[in-house]
């Protein structure tokens, strides 16, 4: 059976260019994702892997779209060997089924990840020159209304700082840099 994947990275994208080209390649089942390729843990990905069955094919437009971490390309590309399923990759004619194909999957996705690390290097750099010239501020602080209260709690040992941060809705670095940033402007 031959199974396509399509991945667009957010909700606005458009999956129709991606579905169009699974149509054309005689695709009978599609699994589709709308999140970032970063994350490996995308549920349609997931749904496809586990309904792949040997001598099925995996198809999608381009590596990019399945995943743009070498390691988890290749962790991926593994899992569907040792199921004798079939990736397909129509964008870079990459097919596992050719020892060139196993090859050239290899050199793609680490190409992909070097090119993801130029973007996240670009906007590194793009940031650091708008706050140069006062043009960025960063994403707008969430004020908690509750934050002193639920620390006085757990420096008391009320609560442990897990519980804290449960309350809070913050994750752990948040907690502890509003934490320490709270301490400075008491001095």
């Amino acid at each position: 059976m031959n199974i396509g994947y399509i991945r667009v990275s957010t909700e606005e994208q458009n999956t129709i260019r991606q579905e169009v080209l699974m149509k054309e390649l005689g695709v009978e089942k599609i699994f589709m994702d709308k999140a970032s390729g970063k994350n490996a843990q995308r549920e349609e990905l997931k749904k496809m892997m586990d309904f792949a069955r040997q001598g099925d094919t995996v198809i999608c437009e381009s590596i990019s779209r399945f995943a743009r971490n070498t390691k988890d390309l290749l962790d991926l590309i593994e899992e569907l060997n040792s199921k004798d399923v079939i990736f397909v990759s129509k964008k870079e004619s990459i097919d596992t089924n050719t020892p060139t194909g196993k090859f050239m999957l290899t050199v793609f996705g680490a190409v992909a990840e070097l090119e993801r690390e130029y973007i996240l290097q670009r906007q590194r750099e793009g940031i650091a020159e708008a706050k140069k010239q006062g043009k960025y501020k960063g994403r707008k602080r969430i004020e908690h209304p509750e934050f002193q209260k639920v620390v006085q709690r757990w420096r008391k040992g009320d609560m442990t700082a897990k519980k804290a941060m449960e309350l809070l809705g913050m994750k752990k670095n948040t907690f502890y840099r509003r934490v320490r940033e709270s301490i400075d402007t008491k001095k």
